[in-house]
Protein backbone atom coordinates (compact mmCIF):
# COMPACT_ATOMS: atom_id res chain seq x y z
CA UNK A 1 0.00 0.00 0.00
CA UNK A 2 2.78 2.73 1.15
CA UNK A 3 3.66 2.38 -2.83
CA UNK A 4 1.02 3.50 -4.15
CA UNK A 5 -0.72 7.45 -5.15
CA UNK A 6 -3.75 8.37 -3.75
CA UNK A 7 -6.42 10.61 -5.42
CA UNK A 8 -7.69 14.03 -3.32
CA UNK A 9 -10.84 11.18 -3.03
CA UNK A 10 -9.30 8.31 -1.32
CA UNK A 11 -10.52 8.89 2.08
CA UNK A 12 -14.13 9.67 0.88
CA UNK A 13 -13.81 6.05 -1.60
CA UNK A 14 -13.25 4.61 1.95
CA UNK A 15 -16.01 5.82 3.62
CA UNK A 16 -18.72 4.71 0.98
CA UNK A 17 -17.26 1.44 1.51
CA UNK A 18 -15.55 1.21 -1.52
CA UNK A 19 -13.22 -2.07 -2.32
CA UNK A 20 -9.84 -0.20 -3.05
CA UNK A 21 -7.55 -2.06 -5.25
CA UNK A 22 -4.18 -1.39 -7.30
CA UNK A 23 -4.83 0.32 -10.48
CA UNK A 24 -2.15 1.98 -13.10
CA UNK A 25 0.15 2.82 -9.46
CA UNK A 26 -3.11 4.30 -7.72
CA UNK A 27 -5.19 3.05 -4.99
CA UNK A 28 -8.48 2.84 -6.59
CA UNK A 29 -12.22 2.40 -6.05
CA UNK A 30 -12.86 -1.22 -8.18
CA UNK A 31 -16.62 -0.94 -6.57
CA UNK A 32 -18.97 0.20 -4.11
CA UNK A 33 -21.58 -2.18 -1.92
CA UNK A 34 -23.83 -1.08 -4.89
CA UNK A 35 -22.26 -3.88 -6.91
CA UNK A 36 -20.55 -3.79 -10.37
CA UNK A 37 -23.95 -4.86 -12.11
CA UNK A 38 -26.30 -2.11 -10.02
CA UNK A 39 -23.37 0.91 -10.12
CA UNK A 40 -23.30 -0.09 -14.12
CA UNK A 41 -27.42 -0.29 -14.89
CA UNK A 42 -27.15 2.96 -12.85
CA UNK A 43 -25.46 4.61 -14.53
CA UNK A 44 -26.93 4.06 -17.93
CA UNK A 45 -30.28 5.24 -16.36
CA UNK A 46 -29.42 7.62 -13.68
CA UNK A 47 -25.69 9.28 -13.76
CA UNK A 48 -22.69 7.51 -12.09
CA UNK A 49 -19.57 9.24 -10.33
CA UNK A 50 -16.17 8.40 -11.22
CA UNK A 51 -12.82 8.99 -9.65
CA UNK A 52 -10.49 9.39 -12.92
CA UNK A 53 -7.98 11.90 -10.65
CA UNK A 54 -4.97 9.06 -11.75
CA UNK A 55 -4.77 9.99 -15.33
CA UNK A 56 -2.62 12.70 -16.31
CA UNK A 57 -3.67 16.44 -16.74
CA UNK A 58 -0.94 18.59 -19.11
CA UNK A 59 -1.10 22.03 -20.20
CA UNK A 60 1.02 22.80 -23.19
CA UNK A 61 2.21 26.32 -24.16
CA UNK A 62 4.38 28.12 -26.54
CA UNK A 63 5.24 31.80 -27.37
CA UNK A 64 2.48 31.54 -30.69
CA UNK A 65 -0.10 30.21 -28.28
CA UNK A 66 -2.91 27.79 -29.35
CA UNK A 67 -1.79 27.50 -32.48
CA UNK A 68 1.89 26.61 -32.45
CA UNK A 69 1.26 24.12 -29.92
CA UNK A 70 -1.47 22.59 -32.40
CA UNK A 71 1.61 22.60 -35.09
CA UNK A 72 4.12 21.31 -33.12
CA UNK A 73 1.73 18.47 -31.86
CA UNK A 74 0.43 17.26 -35.45
CA UNK A 75 4.51 16.25 -35.67
CA UNK A 76 2.93 13.48 -32.76
CA UNK A 77 -0.52 12.77 -33.44
CA UNK A 78 -2.31 11.94 -36.98
CA UNK A 79 -5.45 14.37 -36.03
CA UNK A 80 -6.36 17.90 -37.15
CA UNK A 81 -5.12 20.39 -34.81
CA UNK A 82 -4.62 23.56 -36.16
CA UNK A 83 -8.35 22.67 -37.70
CA UNK A 84 -10.07 22.43 -33.97
CA UNK A 85 -12.01 25.55 -32.69
CA UNK A 86 -11.45 26.94 -29.83
CA UNK A 87 -13.90 25.82 -26.82
CA UNK A 88 -13.72 22.00 -28.12
CA UNK A 89 -11.39 18.78 -28.29
CA UNK A 90 -10.73 15.90 -30.09
CA UNK A 91 -9.39 12.23 -29.07
CA UNK A 92 -6.33 11.38 -30.57
CA UNK A 93 -3.50 8.90 -30.15
CA UNK A 94 0.32 8.95 -29.99
CA UNK A 95 1.85 6.51 -32.61
CA UNK A 96 5.54 5.01 -33.17
CA UNK A 97 7.06 4.59 -36.25
CA UNK A 98 5.90 1.22 -36.96
CA UNK A 99 2.41 2.89 -37.01
CA UNK A 100 1.35 1.37 -33.44
CA UNK A 101 -0.33 2.96 -30.35
CA UNK A 102 1.71 4.37 -27.70
CA UNK A 103 -1.82 5.49 -26.03
CA UNK A 104 -4.98 7.69 -26.64
CA UNK A 105 -5.69 10.73 -25.26
CA UNK A 106 -7.60 13.75 -25.09
CA UNK A 107 -6.34 17.01 -26.95
CA UNK A 108 -8.33 20.82 -25.92
CA UNK A 109 -8.46 24.16 -27.49
CA UNK A 110 -8.52 26.60 -24.37
CA UNK A 111 -7.18 29.63 -26.86
CA UNK A 112 -4.04 30.49 -25.63
CA UNK A 113 -2.73 26.99 -24.68
CA UNK A 114 -3.40 23.26 -25.34
CA UNK A 115 -5.08 20.81 -22.66
CA UNK A 116 -4.18 17.49 -22.90
CA UNK A 117 -5.40 14.03 -20.79
CA UNK A 118 -4.18 11.29 -21.21
CA UNK A 119 -3.93 7.46 -19.28
CA UNK A 120 -2.39 6.92 -16.12
CA UNK A 121 -0.41 4.10 -16.95
CA UNK A 122 1.14 5.64 -19.76
CA UNK A 123 1.54 9.37 -17.93
CA UNK A 124 5.01 9.68 -17.46
CA UNK A 125 6.26 8.23 -20.81
CA UNK A 126 3.76 10.57 -22.55
CA UNK A 127 4.79 13.37 -21.01
CA UNK A 128 8.54 12.32 -21.70
CA UNK A 129 7.63 12.20 -25.35
CA UNK A 130 5.93 15.71 -25.29
CA UNK A 131 8.85 17.22 -23.60
CA UNK A 132 11.00 15.45 -26.64
CA UNK A 133 8.95 15.65 -29.31
CA UNK A 134 7.50 19.34 -28.77
CA UNK A 135 10.52 21.94 -29.39
CA UNK A 136 9.68 25.38 -28.50
CA UNK A 137 6.50 23.87 -26.10
CA UNK A 138 6.21 23.91 -22.35
CA UNK A 139 4.93 20.71 -21.11
CA UNK A 140 3.42 21.41 -17.61
CA UNK A 141 1.84 18.57 -15.39
CA UNK A 142 -0.95 19.36 -13.46
CA UNK A 143 -0.59 17.51 -10.09
CA UNK A 144 -2.71 20.01 -8.15
CA UNK A 145 -6.44 19.17 -9.81
CA UNK A 146 -8.62 16.38 -9.44
CA UNK A 147 -10.62 14.69 -12.02
CA UNK A 148 -14.20 13.48 -11.73
CA UNK A 149 -16.26 11.89 -13.97
CA UNK A 150 -20.27 12.39 -13.86
CA UNK A 151 -21.71 10.12 -16.56
CA UNK A 152 -25.54 9.39 -17.52
CA UNK A 153 -28.78 10.82 -18.52
CA UNK A 154 -29.22 12.90 -15.75
CA UNK A 155 -25.53 13.98 -15.60
CA UNK A 156 -26.49 17.37 -17.07
CA UNK A 157 -29.28 18.26 -14.74
CA UNK A 158 -27.24 17.29 -11.72
CA UNK A 159 -24.75 19.19 -12.80
CA UNK A 160 -26.40 22.06 -13.92
CA UNK A 161 -27.69 22.95 -10.53
CA UNK A 162 -24.03 23.39 -9.62
CA UNK A 163 -22.72 25.12 -12.78
CA UNK A 164 -25.25 26.16 -14.43
CA UNK A 165 -23.80 27.38 -17.99
CA UNK A 166 -22.61 23.34 -18.51
CA UNK A 167 -26.39 22.67 -20.07
CA UNK A 168 -25.23 24.79 -23.62
CA UNK A 169 -22.17 22.48 -23.99
CA UNK A 170 -22.24 20.04 -26.75
CA UNK A 171 -20.28 16.89 -27.11
CA UNK A 172 -16.55 17.68 -26.70
CA UNK A 173 -17.42 21.18 -26.07
CA UNK A 174 -14.58 22.41 -23.08
CA UNK A 175 -14.92 25.53 -21.30
CA UNK A 176 -13.59 27.23 -17.67
CA UNK A 177 -16.54 27.94 -15.18
CA UNK A 178 -16.45 30.22 -12.09
CA UNK A 179 -18.49 27.60 -9.23
CA UNK A 180 -18.65 27.63 -5.56
CA UNK A 181 -15.43 25.07 -5.71
CA UNK A 182 -13.57 26.92 -7.61
CA UNK A 183 -12.60 27.75 -11.40
CA UNK A 184 -13.67 24.03 -13.18
CA UNK A 185 -12.48 22.89 -16.08
CA UNK A 186 -15.50 21.38 -17.65
CA UNK A 187 -15.48 18.75 -21.12
CA UNK A 188 -18.98 17.53 -22.02
CA UNK A 189 -17.01 13.89 -22.63
CA UNK A 190 -16.51 10.60 -21.24
CA UNK A 191 -15.62 6.68 -21.49
CA UNK A 192 -19.02 5.12 -21.02
CA UNK A 193 -20.88 5.97 -24.03
CA UNK A 194 -23.38 8.00 -21.91
CA UNK A 195 -23.74 11.88 -21.65
CA UNK A 196 -21.74 13.68 -19.23
CA UNK A 197 -18.90 15.86 -18.57
CA UNK A 198 -15.45 15.14 -16.96
CA UNK A 199 -14.61 18.03 -14.41
CA UNK A 200 -10.80 19.06 -13.89
CA UNK A 201 -11.12 20.47 -10.07
CA UNK A 202 -8.61 21.80 -7.69
CA UNK A 203 -7.78 19.06 -5.34
CA UNK A 204 -8.56 20.51 -2.20
CA UNK A 205 -12.13 21.33 -3.33
CA UNK A 206 -12.47 17.92 -4.60
CA UNK A 207 -14.15 16.13 -2.10
CA UNK A 208 -16.79 18.93 -1.48
CA UNK A 209 -17.75 18.89 -5.36
CA UNK A 210 -18.01 14.97 -5.24
CA UNK A 211 -20.33 15.19 -2.16
CA UNK A 212 -22.45 18.08 -3.37
CA UNK A 213 -22.71 15.65 -6.35
CA UNK A 214 -23.73 12.86 -4.74
CA UNK A 215 -26.39 14.81 -2.86
CA UNK A 216 -28.13 14.07 -5.79
CA UNK A 217 -30.56 10.68 -5.40
CA UNK A 218 -29.59 10.48 -9.24
CA UNK A 219 -25.92 9.86 -8.32
CA UNK A 220 -24.04 6.89 -7.47
CA UNK A 221 -20.68 6.37 -6.75
CA UNK A 222 -19.16 4.30 -9.65
CA UNK A 223 -15.43 2.30 -9.39
CA UNK A 224 -13.75 0.29 -11.98
CA UNK A 225 -15.52 -2.38 -12.46
CA UNK A 226 -18.52 -0.61 -14.36
CA UNK A 227 -16.58 1.55 -15.79
CA UNK A 228 -14.64 -1.48 -17.74
CA UNK A 229 -18.50 -2.99 -18.69
CA UNK A 230 -19.59 0.70 -19.51
CA UNK A 231 -16.78 0.82 -22.22
CA UNK A 232 -16.82 -2.09 -23.53
CA UNK A 233 -20.94 -2.31 -24.14
CA UNK A 234 -19.36 1.49 -25.87
CA UNK A 235 -17.18 -0.26 -27.93
CA UNK A 236 -14.64 1.42 -26.79
CA UNK A 237 -10.71 0.91 -26.01
CA UNK A 238 -8.27 0.32 -23.03
CA UNK A 239 -5.05 0.86 -23.90
CA UNK A 240 -2.77 -1.65 -22.93
CA UNK A 241 -5.78 -4.39 -23.82
CA UNK A 242 -7.30 -3.47 -27.26
CA UNK A 243 -4.81 -1.03 -28.61
CA UNK A 244 -0.98 -1.30 -28.15
CA UNK A 245 2.32 -0.44 -29.64
CA UNK A 246 1.63 -3.48 -32.05
CA UNK A 247 -2.20 -2.15 -32.97
CA UNK A 248 -2.17 0.46 -35.54
CA UNK A 249 -5.06 3.14 -35.23
CA UNK A 250 -6.64 1.60 -38.62
CA UNK A 251 -6.49 -1.99 -37.14
CA UNK A 252 -8.13 -0.59 -33.96
CA UNK A 253 -11.18 0.51 -36.12
CA UNK A 254 -9.98 4.46 -35.27
CA UNK A 255 -9.43 5.58 -38.73
CA UNK A 256 -12.76 8.02 -37.67
CA UNK A 257 -10.03 9.83 -35.26
CA UNK A 258 -7.66 10.83 -38.30
CA UNK A 259 -8.61 13.90 -40.15
CA UNK A 260 -9.28 14.12 -43.72
CA UNK A 261 -6.68 16.68 -43.75
CA UNK A 262 -3.92 14.35 -42.42
CA UNK A 263 -4.75 11.72 -44.78
CA UNK A 264 -3.14 11.23 -48.33
CA UNK A 265 -4.26 14.04 -50.49
CA UNK A 266 -5.02 16.39 -47.49
CA UNK A 267 -3.49 19.57 -47.00
CA UNK A 268 -1.07 18.33 -44.05
CA UNK A 269 -1.18 14.79 -44.98
CA UNK A 270 1.52 12.39 -42.71
CA UNK A 271 4.91 14.12 -41.16
CA UNK A 272 3.76 11.97 -38.01
CA UNK A 273 5.26 8.97 -37.12
CA UNK A 274 4.24 5.74 -38.83
CA UNK A 275 2.62 8.01 -41.13
CA UNK A 276 3.19 5.42 -44.31
CA UNK A 277 2.07 2.31 -42.68
CA UNK A 278 -1.15 4.39 -41.42
CA UNK A 279 -2.03 6.20 -44.59
CA UNK A 280 -1.70 2.93 -46.68
CA UNK A 281 -3.80 1.30 -44.39
CA UNK A 282 -6.27 3.81 -44.64
CA UNK A 283 -6.72 3.71 -48.28
CA UNK A 284 -5.99 0.06 -48.94
CA UNK A 285 -6.98 -1.59 -45.74
CA UNK A 286 -5.57 -3.24 -42.96
CA UNK A 287 -4.83 -7.36 -42.81
CA UNK A 288 -6.58 -7.45 -39.67
CA UNK A 289 -9.32 -5.71 -37.61
CA UNK A 290 -11.18 -4.75 -34.20
CA UNK A 291 -14.11 -6.63 -34.04
CA UNK A 292 -17.62 -6.85 -31.56
CA UNK A 293 -17.93 -10.36 -30.28
CA UNK A 294 -21.07 -11.99 -28.85
CA UNK A 295 -20.41 -15.35 -27.56
CA UNK A 296 -23.52 -17.64 -27.29
CA UNK A 297 -24.77 -18.98 -24.02
CA UNK A 298 -24.30 -16.59 -20.65
CA UNK A 299 -20.73 -17.41 -20.00
CA UNK A 300 -17.99 -14.11 -20.62
CA UNK A 301 -15.08 -14.75 -22.77
CA UNK A 302 -12.22 -12.95 -21.09
CA UNK A 303 -9.54 -11.17 -22.93
CA UNK A 304 -6.60 -13.71 -23.76
CA UNK A 305 -9.21 -16.61 -25.41
CA UNK A 306 -7.92 -17.66 -28.62
CA UNK A 307 -9.80 -17.31 -30.92
CA UNK A 308 -10.33 -20.05 -34.07
CA UNK A 309 -12.02 -20.73 -37.34
CA UNK A 310 -13.75 -24.12 -36.86
CA UNK A 311 -15.80 -26.06 -34.00
CA UNK A 312 -12.33 -28.58 -34.34
CA UNK A 313 -8.69 -28.29 -36.15
CA UNK A 314 -9.47 -25.06 -38.05
CA UNK A 315 -6.71 -21.51 -38.47
CA UNK A 316 -5.75 -20.09 -35.20
CA UNK A 317 -6.92 -16.09 -35.79
CA UNK A 318 -5.97 -14.39 -32.65
CA UNK A 319 -7.47 -13.04 -29.36
CA UNK A 320 -9.93 -11.60 -27.44
CA UNK A 321 -8.61 -8.20 -26.22
CA UNK A 322 -11.40 -7.14 -23.90
CA UNK A 323 -14.53 -9.17 -22.48
CA UNK A 324 -16.58 -9.68 -19.63
CA UNK A 325 -20.71 -9.31 -18.98
CA UNK A 326 -22.70 -6.64 -20.54
CA UNK A 327 -25.31 -6.02 -17.95
CA UNK A 328 -27.67 -3.06 -21.08
CA UNK A 329 -27.70 -6.00 -22.84
CA UNK A 330 -27.86 -8.74 -20.47
CA UNK A 331 -25.29 -11.36 -21.86
CA UNK A 332 -21.34 -11.83 -22.88
CA UNK A 333 -19.78 -8.99 -25.01
CA UNK A 334 -15.79 -9.11 -25.86
CA UNK A 335 -13.60 -7.48 -28.38
CA UNK A 336 -10.75 -8.90 -30.33
CA UNK A 337 -8.87 -8.92 -33.44
CA UNK A 338 -9.58 -11.33 -36.88
CA UNK A 339 -8.26 -10.80 -39.78
CA UNK A 340 -10.09 -8.36 -41.95
CA UNK A 341 -11.94 -11.10 -44.20
CA UNK A 342 -13.80 -12.21 -41.03
CA UNK A 343 -14.81 -8.87 -39.65
CA UNK A 344 -18.00 -9.32 -41.13
CA UNK A 345 -21.43 -8.88 -38.53
CA UNK A 346 -23.06 -12.43 -38.36
CA UNK A 347 -19.80 -14.46 -39.05
CA UNK A 348 -19.23 -17.35 -36.63
CA UNK A 349 -16.15 -17.89 -35.02
CA UNK A 350 -15.11 -19.99 -31.68
CA UNK A 351 -13.45 -18.77 -28.59
CA UNK A 352 -11.54 -21.24 -26.55
CA UNK A 353 -12.50 -22.17 -22.96
CA UNK A 354 -10.96 -24.29 -20.71
CA UNK A 355 -9.78 -26.66 -23.93
CA UNK A 356 -13.20 -26.54 -24.95
CA UNK A 357 -14.15 -24.53 -28.56
CA UNK A 358 -17.56 -22.64 -27.91
CA UNK A 359 -18.88 -20.27 -30.78
CA UNK A 360 -19.43 -16.26 -30.97
CA UNK A 361 -20.41 -14.11 -33.34
CA UNK A 362 -18.61 -11.15 -35.30
CA UNK A 363 -20.88 -8.28 -33.78
CA UNK A 364 -21.22 -4.68 -34.75
CA UNK A 365 -19.84 -1.90 -32.42
CA UNK A 366 -20.84 -0.36 -30.48
CA UNK A 367 -23.14 -3.02 -28.21
CA UNK A 368 -24.78 -0.32 -27.10
CA UNK A 369 -25.58 3.17 -29.24
CA UNK A 370 -23.73 6.38 -27.84
CA UNK A 371 -26.41 9.10 -26.19
CA UNK A 372 -23.83 11.72 -26.89
CA UNK A 373 -25.36 15.44 -26.77
CA UNK A 374 -24.63 16.69 -30.33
Amino acid sequence: MTDLNVTPLNALHRELGARMVPFAGYDMPVQYPMGVLKEHLHCREKAGLFDVSHMGQVILRAPGGYRAVAQAMEALVPVDLLGLGEGRQRYGVFTNEAGGILDDLMLANYGDHMFVVVNAACKSGDIAHMRAGLPGVTVEEITDRALLALQGPAAEAVLAALVPGVAAMRFMDVGVFGSDFGELRISRSGYTGEDGFEISVAEGQAEALARALLTHEEVAPVGLGARDSLRLEAGLCLYGHDIDTTTTPVEAGLGWAIQKVRRAGGARAGGFPGAARILAELAGGAPRMRVGLRPEGRAPMREGTPLLAGAEGGEALGLITSGGFGPTIGGPVAMGYVPARLAVPGTTLYGEVRARRLPVTVSALPFVPARFKR
